[in-house]
C-alpha cells in the first residue's frame, strides 16, 4: 500500500514510536529529545500538525485526557505503517553490508 505520507518524514518516525505509550503532546516532545539523543527538538507547532494529521490518517487515536491535555496512542495501523517503514529501512541498510564506502568503483 502506497500512502502519501509514505515514507515517513524523522519527525513522523519519532513521534509514531515515541506514542507506542500514550503521552499528551509535551510528554511526547521530550520523548522524543530523549529518543533521538538530543538531536531531535520539536517545536509545538510541528509537533501538533504531525498529531492532527496522523490522528487524521488513524495512525494515532486520542485515548483521554491529562487535565487539558489529549493524550493519544499508536493505532494497529499505526503499528502496520511501522512495520512497514523498519521492512524498508532494514533493506536499505542491507545494501551497506559488505560494501565499503570509501572505494569509489
Amino acid at each position: 500500500m502506497k500512502h502519501k505520507l509514505l515514507p515517513l518524514s524523522e519527525t513522523m518516525h519519532y513521534i509514531l514510536l515515541a506514542l507506542r505509550e500514550p503521552l499528551h503532546g509535551y510528554a511526547a516532545m521530550q520523548k522524543i529529545e530523549q529518543m533521538s539523543n538530543g538531536t531531535v527538538i520539536l517545536a509545538a507547532g510541528t509537533l501538533y500538525g504531525a498529531i492532527e494529521n496522523l490522528n487524521k490518517h488513524g495512525w494515532i487515536e486520542p485515548v483521554g485526557e491529562d487535565g487539558r491535555r489529549k493524550v493519544f496512542r499508536i493505532t494497529a495501523e499505526g503499528f502496520a505503517i511501522l512495520e512497514m517503514e523498519k521492512n524498508r529501512l532494514d533493506h536499505i541498510l542491507s545494501l551497506y553490508e559488505g560494501s565499503d564506502l570509501n572505494d569509489k568503483n
